[in-house]
């Protein structure tokens, strides 16, 4: 009984990692952003009917870290680069409305397929919508739902453009939001986010990293 119920619990990991795995290669392929519908599609691709027990969040961003340290090694980071560089001008633009960089640009995962996502806060959504149409930057407004707490879930509005080539993502919170942070994918933990300074601070500390990382400047010749 006992070597029946390990046995059992065996399968059911390797299936959850077969399932991350594949899910983490719809986001890296196919550009599937959504967790739970890449374990969904991963699941229909593998002949998984038992939607019930699928792999955790943290199951599939562990795979996808592996796929692109092993697939997109000599790409993903100077696109992950690219796309903070960004992340990091649009801030400064939209520095009144105290924005918060979110998502997979801050955590690391971000590839050609990711928007830079961005929560900004304003008293009212018309706020943002004017500076945008001032600054003549065309966008499609949408909706999204965002768990506030293990209780709430409320729509806020969601701005989407295009700039330099890379998608934008701008969920328009309100500036009592700047106090807590809404929940992230799991329900459980509270976002990952980052100001302005903080993102400055770790380009910053990226670009150090790097410089120490160079091999030694040779000694000029006399």
């Amino acid at each position: 009984m006992r070597h029946a119920a390990e046995h059992a619990r065996t399968r059911t990991r390797e299936r959850r990692h077969r399932l991350a795995v594949e899910a983490a290669r719809l986001i890296a392929e196919h550009g599937v952003r959504d967790y739970h519908q890449a374990k969904l599609k991963a699941a229909a691709r593998l002949g998984e009917n038992d939607d019930h027990d699928l792999p955790r969040n943290h199951e599939v961003e562990a795979a996808l870290r592996e796929y692109q340290r092993l697939f997109r090694g000599d790409q993903q980071p100077q696109q992950l680069r690219h796309r903070r560089d960004a992340a990091l001008e649009a801030m400064r633009f939209l520095a009144r409305f105290e924005p918060r960089l979110v998502g997979a640009v801050l955590d690391g995962t971000a590839d050609e397929h990711t928007a830079i996502c961005l929560h900004v806060h304003a008293d009212t959504v018309e706020q943002v919508l004017v500076f945008l149409a001032d600054n003549a930057i065309p966008f499609d407004q949408r909706a999204r739902q965002v768990r506030l707490d293990r209780t709430r879930v409320e729509e806020f509005p969601v701005l989407l453009f295009s700039a330099d080539g890379l998608a934008f993502d701008l969920t328009v919170l309100t500036r009592e939001q700047l106090r807590q942070a809404p929940l992230d994918r799991s329900g459980e933990h509270a976002m990952q986010r980052a100001s302005l300074a903080m993102l400055e601070r770790r380009l910053l500390e990226e670009e150090i990293d790097a410089f120490d990382g160079l091999p030694p400047i040779p000694p000029m010749r006399t």
